[in-house]
């Protein structure tokens, strides 16, 4: 665990470094508010700062403050956070800026053990909070400090295992310094995310070159130990594009929980199922012209999902009690204004495109006046 680099010069190479070459630009930078470090940091949790950045703006332009967001329905939420998967980041956004506002009079706690009671708020989001929010000597450990600090030292194992995730954890709180938090911890991320890459680091550029444990065994990009590697299981569904006489599709609101909880998505029914059966006895729908089979696989982080799209003309829908909440007939055209799973939308944009969506409608007939 020990180390000759004093932590002191550590974080001068660092912080130096940072001021010649660190990112200064990023939009959550720009003004500097708990809110929006919270909400980058959410967002960037697995995800890389090009493709944060646009939905930042696009949520800060809706949602300019915390009220604001506090306020909104998750479908609001759901649909600009749509495309950036793990969906359960958005629903505990939503509830986090609620609890906020009831809690805590509309302001982050500045205790990192309040913070980490919040919906979605970890030990890292909470010490980002404190330490680019608040400028509060607070420790960070996500991806890319883990990086930086497991080739420092050249810790063996994969960082995900309690042992050497610890062992990280006191390496971090000691680098951590008192003044200048902010500025460190910003450092440390873009240290990782420019310098310290996962593959071809470029270890001359970095400021921390001489001192590297993992550099100096001569192969840097060995560390940190990869996760341990397993097949992913592969399952397999029918997705039912159930499109009425006025060109609507049939979307169905998913549980809260689960796999893109609280999402609009299309009706599914078992691979091995018959798919006009199905829909009549779980959809009502009767149903003529099985037009088009679409099919694509989806990956998830602990398994893939093979898809298999049919598309269906329904000629009647009656259904014993109008369902209002969970089910509604939608026109393609304002699919937009829906929080979609992003593998629906796109199934829904290959149809829209496909040589059986023309001017006159997808089953050749025009949509009703």
């Amino acid at each position: 665990m020990t180390h000759p680099l004093l932590p002191k010069h550590f974080q001068q190479h660092v912080l130096n470094w940072f001021n010649k070459h660190g990112r200064k630009n990023l939009p959550w930078q720009q003004k500097k508010s708990p809110y929006h470090v919270w909400l980058s940091e959410i967002m960037l949790q697995q995800t890389q700062v090009t493709t944060v950045t646009p939905y930042f703006q696009r949520f800060i332009k809706q949602f300019p403050n915390l009220s604001s967001l506090a306020a909104a329905q998750l479908d609001e939420v759901l649909n600009l956070w749509a495309g950036l998967g793990y969906y359960a980041r958005a629903r505990n956004l939503l509830r986090c800026a609620q609890m906020l506002e009831q809690k805590y009079a509309g302001k982050f706690p500045q205790n990192l053990i309040q913070l980490q009671t919040l919906p979605g708020i970890g030990r890292s989001t909470a010490g980002a909070i404190l330490s680019l929010g608040f400028d509060q000597a607070a420790a960070i450990l996500d991806g890319n400090v883990k990086r930086v600090l497991t080739r420092f030292h050249a810790i063996a194992g994969w960082p995900g295992l309690s042992a050497v995730n610890k062992k990280l954890w006191e390496l971090a709180e000691r680098y951590t310094p008192i003044q200048q938090t902010a500025a460190y911890t910003q450092a440390m991320m873009d240290l990782g995310a420019l310098i310290c890459t996962r593959t071809q680091p470029k270890c001359d550029q970095c400021p921390l070159q001489t001192h590297c444990l993992a550099y100096n065994t001569g192969n840097p990009a060995h560390f940190p130990s990869p996760k341990p590697s397993k097949k992913l299981p592969i399952r397999s569904i029918q997705m039912l594009i159930l499109v009425n006489q006025q060109q609507e599709i049939l979307l169905e609101k998913r549980p809260p929980t689960g796999i893109w909880g609280g999402l609009w998505s299309l009706p599914e029914c078992p691979s091995d199922a018959d798919a006009k059966n199905f829909s009549k006895k779980h959809y009502y729908c009767e149903t003529e012209k099985v037009r088009q089979a679409m099919q694509m696989r989806h990956t998830f982080s602990h398994f893939h999902l093979d898809i298999q799209a049919v598309v269906m003309q329904v000629n009647k829908w009656h259904p014993p009690l109008m369902e209002s909440d969970r089910i509604v007939w939608y026109n393609v055209q304002q699919l937009q204004k829906k929080g979609l799973a992003a593998p629906i939308k796109k199934l829904i944009q290959q149809l829209n495109n496909s040589t059986y969506t023309h001017s006159n409608g997808i089953f050749g007939k025009a949509p009703r006046k």
